[in-house]
């Protein structure tokens, strides 16, 4: 059996839509047929060869989607045939077999333990949850990255409680997703940043309560203006830029104001903050995935969309085909998108 793929073949080059020949399933494995795929600042970051140098080219690229399960290898018992799922690089209960190799004739192609960049997929149990039969694929690829890493930095990393003021820093995917989740915990102030105005627009209709333009005014001048100097009580940086997470930290209170960084710097990149803000006890973490627990988080969170709680479609910016993957990579390189989806319904 064969699928179509993005590859990477060489950094700084677009990916290249070629028939894979699909291996034979391993214990622990299971095949997908995949119906939507996100795209994410990370699979960026690999095209454009801001992670640094690449051992594994060539390669499939992408890690979060939903699909239909098609075939089972050896020794899996969380899904079956048919069953409707979310993939996700975050791992989860099941087996973990960490890599696949497909072929395009005699060449090889190097995955990860996930991709979704591609029509069929081979992954393995602990990267797949099962969905609720009535949740939409297209809202449910979102449970695979964007939304369980945003939510979860507000729900898990930091536990907000009820009442608190944020700030986030880059209302892309993840950072709506951490603004819809810290409205669902009421917080009293809710503060986005960004520098294009479409996406803090996007953000006020999801409720934030004020919208900070980083390219007209000193974010942190107007954070700590509108919090009457005191800074807020955690800070949220989802666009991956060094002088954001620099102004995230500085934008918290002292005592017990705690900055969560979930974006990602370029190879090599490096923030500098002011020891003394830690010593007046400013805290300062990183996030794994929003502390995510797959199994148990992605079936409370497609509850939550069911329920009305949780508007998911409002985070989707635009569909592309597969082979429009170098215009969605372009496009989301500009700023242009809040979260695009990949179609990949023959």
């Amino acid at each position: 059996m064969q699928t179509e793929a993005a590859v990477l073949f060489e950094l700084n080059t677009p990916l290249r839509q070629v028939a894979l020949d699909l291996p034979e399933l391993k214990p622990g494995q299971v095949l997908v047929e995949m119906a939507y795929s996100g795209v994410c600042h990370t699979q960026l970051h690999e095209v454009r060869g801001r992670r640094g140098p690449d051992r594994f080219l060539p390669h499939t690229l992408g890690h979060e989607g939903s699909g239909v399960v098609r075939a089972l290898g050896p020794q899996v018992s969380k899904v079956r045939p048919g069953d409707r799922v979310v993939l996700t690089w975050i791992k989860g209960h099941g087996a973990d077999v960490p890599s696949t190799t497909y072929h395009e004739g005699t060449a090889a192609i190097n995955s990860g333990a996930l991709s979704t960049f591609m029509r069929h997929t081979i992954t393995c149990e602990n990267r797949i949850v099962p969905l609720p039969p009535e949740m939409p694929l297209r809202e449910a690829a979102l449970l695979g990255c964007a939304l369980p890493t945003g939510a979860g930095v507000v729900l898990n990393t930091a536990a907000v409680p009820g009442g608190a003021s944020l700030a986030i820093f880059g209302v892309g995917g993840i950072g709506l997703s951490a603004l819809l989740a810290a409205r669902l915990r009421e917080a009293r102030l809710l503060i986005a940043v960004d520098v294009v105005e479409q996406k803090l627009a996007e953000a006020r209709r999801l409720g934030a309560t004020h919208a900070v333009n980083a390219r007209e005014r000193d974010a942190v001048a107007a954070i700590l203006e509108l919090t009457e100097g005191r800074g807020v009580d955690y800070a949220i940086e989802a666009a991956g830029r060094r002088e954001t997470m620099e102004a995230a930290f500085r934008c918290v209170r002292d005592q017990g104001g705690l900055c969560i960084l979930a974006g990602n710097l370029p190879h090599g990149e490096q923030i500098s903050i002011n020891p003394v803000d830690l010593i007046r006890g400013k805290r300062i973490v990183g996030t794994w995935g929003g502390e995510t627990r797959p199994d148990d988080d992605l079936p409370r969170y497609a509850q939550w969309y069911l329920e009305g709680r949780l508007p998911l479609a409002e985070l989707i910016t635009r569909e592309y085909r597969l082979d429009e993957i170098n215009t969605a990579l372009d496009d989301m390189e500009r700023g242009r998108l809040s979260r695009a989806l990949i179609s990949l319904a023959a």
